[in-house]
């Protein structure tokens, strides 16, 4: 009998950090292996760190809204003698400034090379422990910007598994050997690594304990002796009726005895039944996160200077013209409210009107203001046409609202993984895959969306694993840190930083590139020139990643009373402080 599916790609909130990992897996594969997956990150994190140490102490990097007091900025010093409740206002509110002290790492960063036992000890339950080991090694190598490499033990070496997950588990799962390796095979394998490779052996508790001369050393960022892997061995500990239902993980001196997944998905997974290759695995946020008051979630949507926010009820859209002003100062902007009836989905500015998709009572309707459309009659949609059931709806509802597209007479947006095309009548067409790279965390990010460029993308371009565009210029990065630059024109730069941040979008100043980088660990928000790095402290501090008009150097960032800032791109200055009651 087939398996039944979940009416959609979703997972619990407790695996939200895991969605990227799991997107290879089908829903129920991927809530199978929750248990094995968090007891296997808890066993291999203090081996596979993240992000390395802040190394030593290498100057300023910028301004920042916390430090000690001897970083505080002197004209802030100056503040607290003329005016000393303005100080400890600004201090109660986080307002003051400090200089971000930046630290020189002296540790490589090597790859992540994981060699797996074929073998058929490790069968079943063992195969799952390795199912389970590679996303959760392929995750903390990802979040550390460094590659993942996987081998199996006993083919030439140099011979590599596709790492991307959703290529790297069917060929894993072919990979079977009719023959246990030996520790002969193990250390050809790793002869011709890199003493910076962190290196990673899933075995067997035989052939590990074949291996007393590779788990002794001093350690170094591969974990062991230069060459040398970590070894994670597995055993099955308890059974049931239906097959092995525990398994003893074994690294360096440390055990733990973990679930495995239930015998029926099990076998699914074994045969390779719950794989899939398309299809972004959204994550459900708790059910009050959506109505909580201040979440803004601003976001530019089109090419028009037009900020889109989610108003404090899901009927309502907030729109602000946020064109660069002639004031000095920042200019205080009410927001414009459009009251719709039922959850918005979907909207874009497009010349002298505002379209918005919003869903009431199980239908989709269409919102127009500004000049009214001519000849068409009500426009209704069966959310099915558009995979919005109602986990997607749950998902969008706290998230920014989707890119609305004008193509002719017809509506594009993207909802699902999947763009779908909206026809005056309401009749809906498929119009293709989004984008891998577009997919995010936080949903659908346009400038990352490959077919949204306007010219035609390089070779290198479209096979790198990171990208970004704006305008005609687009910037790609296999490690996400060393990026390529290409103009419409042709002219070709080289942008890099060092800290582990994620690119937020590509502007312009006058011609010239420039990468907006945004920190997790610091929350700073930097703008990374060919001839220097500027820190944008007006924007900083958000716990997400600023919104970055697609074609203007113009950025925005909410603040937790849910007021929103608006400025240039390049140069940090605010240009508005948008708010509103609604």
């Amino acid at each position: 009998m087939s398996a039944t599916r979940l009416p959609a790609t979703r997972l619990p909130a407790a695996l939200a950090p895991w969605a990227g990992a799991l997107s290879a897996l089908s829903p129920e594969l991927a809530v199978a292996l929750g248990p094995l997956l968090r007891g296997l990150d808890q066993l291999v994190g203090p081996r596979e760190p993240v992000s390395d140490g802040p190394g030593e102490p290498d100057g300023t990097g910028g301004i920042g809204r916390s430090g000690r007091p001897e970083q505080l900025l002197p004209a802030e010093w100056l503040l607290a003698e003329e005016h000393p409740d303005e100080f400890l206002r600004r201090f109660v509110d986080r307002e003051l400034l400090y200089l971000a002290p930046e630290f020189r790492s002296t540790v490589t960063r090597g790859r992540t090379v994981v060699l797996v036992d074929a073998g058929p000890s490790q069968a079943g339950a063992g195969r799952l422990v390795q199912l389970a080991a590679l996303l959760v090694l392929h995750r903390r190598a990802a979040a550390r910007g460094s590659e993942m490499r996987v081998g199996v033990v006993g083919d030439p070496p140099g011979w590599w598994l596709s790492a991307a997950p959703a290529d790297l588990l069917p060929s894993w799962l072919a990979a079977r050997r009719p023959a246990e390796p030996t520790v002969e095979q193990v250390r050809e394998a790793t002869a011709g690594l890199d003493a910076a490779d962190r290196v990673w052996l899933l075995t067997s508790p035989r052939l590990a304990d074949g291996l007393p001369g590779l788990q002794s050393g001093p350690a170094t960022a591969a974990g062991g002796p230069s060459g040398t892997p970590r070894v994670l061995a597995t055993e099955v500990a308890r059974w049931g009726p239906e097959g092995a239902t525990h398994v003893t993980v074994r690294l360096d001196r440390t055990e733990l005895e973990l679930p495995l997944p239930a015998g029926d998905i099990a076998v699914r997974a074994l045969r390779g039944a719950e794989f899939r290759r398309n299809g972004p695995t959204l994550v459900p946020t708790p059910a009050d996160a959506a109505s909580t008051p201040g979440r803004a979630l601003p976001v530019f949507t089109t090419d028009a200077p037009v900020l889109l926010a989610r108003g404090r009820h899901e009927g309502i859209l907030l729109a602000t013209d946020v064109r660069q002003t002639e004031h000095k100062h920042a200019v205080v902007t009410r927001a414009k409210a459009h009251h719709l009836n039922g959850q918005v989905i979907a909207a874009g500015r497009t010349g002298r009107r505002l379209f918005a998709l919003y869903l009431h009572r199980g239908r989709v309707l269409r919102y127009v203001s500004g000049r009214q459309l001519a000849g068409d009659g009500e426009f209704v949609v069966d959310p099915a046409l558009l995979g919005l059931d109602a986990t997607v709806a749950q998902v969008l509802a706290s998230r920014p609202v989707l890119p609305l597209l004008r193509s002719g007479d017809d509506l594009l947006v993207p909802v699902a993984g999947r763009w779908r095309r909206i026809a005056p009548d309401g009749a809906v067409t498929d119009d293709g895959p989004v984008g891998h790279r577009a997919e995010g965390p936080r949903g659908f990010e346009r400038h990352r969306e490959p077919r949204l460029f306007e010219q035609t993308l390089q070779p290198d371009a479209l096979r790198a694993r990171h990208l970004v565009h704006a305008g005609g210029t687009a910037a790609w990065s296999e490690d996400g840190k060393n990026w390529t630059v290409r103009s419409r024109l042709g002219e070709d730069r080289r942008l890099s930083f060092r800290e582990n941040a994620q690119v937020a979008g590509l502007v312009h100043d006058r011609r010239e590139p420039v990468l907006i980088t945004w920190s997790p660990d610091s929350r700073m928000v930097r703008a990374i020139r060919y001839d220097g790095t500027r820190t944008l402290s007006g924007f900083s501090g958000g716990t997400a990643p600023p919104a970055v008009h697609p074609t203007r150097p113009l950025i925005a960032r909410e603040y937790s009373s849910g007021q929103v800032v608006v400025g240039d791109a390049t140069t940090g200055r605010t240009h508005h402080v948008i708010g509103s009651n609604e």
